[in-house]
């Protein structure tokens, strides 16, 4: 899998698809490439089996989805140049509503800002709705006010405060 990305790439010919095992080192790659995700990941050739291990349980478990950006231009099977990870929670709340949870969205650093990203969510959100969701939420941490103004833009809204614990 290439991971040269061309400066010309046109946000338009990327293709969003689910993501195969081959495309693995290129998520974590992504993951990693910023300060928080390169204390928590690790992006190493061989890739870590951790990875490979949580791939096949989220595909065991259905309804767990990770959904890269591809540019197809980029070799065999394209270029990952972002994803997300796409979770379809039913529960009881809400009279029983199937909400969709999105976490780790990443675009490669040299697109950033070219409206990839907002591709990528709204592909999500599109999923979501054809699987029945009736609510889409996401996190993204209290550091990236970045990332908070662009889901305010593309419509959602700051509705709750999350809680988080580390176990061991």
């Amino acid at each position: 899998m290439s991971q040269t990305l061309e400066p010309a790439l046109q946000p338009d010919a990327v293709v969003f698809r689910e993501a195969e095992a081959a495309d693995l080192p290129a998520i974590v790659a992504l993951l990693a490439d910023d300060a928080l995700g390169a204390a928590r990941e690790r992006a190493e050739d061989p890739l870590p089996a951790c990875y490979r291990e949580a791939f096949e349980r989220m595909r065991a478990l259905g309804g767990h989805k990770l959904i890269v950006a591809v540019d197809p231009a980029g070799g065999p099977g394209g270029t990952v140049v972002g994803c997300l990870q796409l979770m379809l929670l039913p529960g009881l709340a809400r009279q029983g509503l199937t909400r969709a949870q999105i976490e780790a969205v990443r675009i490669a650093a040299p697109l950033r800002g070219r409206g990839l990203g907002g591709r990528l969510i709204l592909d999500a959100v599109e999923r979501a709705r054809a699987a029945g969701c009736g609510l889409v939420q996401l996190t993204s941490d209290r550091s990236r006010g970045d990332a908070h103004r662009f889901y305010e833009r593309l419509g959602f809204t700051a509705s709750h405060v999350g809680f988080k614990m580390m176990l061991d």
